[in-house]
């Protein structure tokens, strides 16, 4: 059950960094769950360094470092891409 629902988390985090990113058009169902999965790995990872939250349960901080984490990997995947916006 747990698995459902990181999978359904991660691809509203996904989905919601890729809006914010104006990449929504470029991704699908699959990669907005990876992006939000490991936007949220670090995310918490943020939070962590700077021992902002514990990001343990779902709560209203770990939505936002979970899509800052996400919008961060979007942003990391986009400098090795190669396609650049000017």
């Amino acid at each position: 059950m747990y698995i459902l629902l990181w999978i359904l988390f991660g691809a509203i985090i996904g989905w919601i960094a890729s809006i914010i990113s104006h990449k929504n058009a470029k991704m699908g169902l699959i990669a907005n769950i990876i992006v939000g999965l490991i936007g949220a790995a670090i995310g918490s990872l943020i939070a962590s360094l700077f021992d902002i939250a514990s990001l343990e349960a779902f709560s209203l901080w770990g939505f936002v470092f979970a899509v800052l984490g996400a919008l961060i990997f979007l942003w990391i995947i986009g400098l090795f891409s190669g396609k650049r916006r000017h």
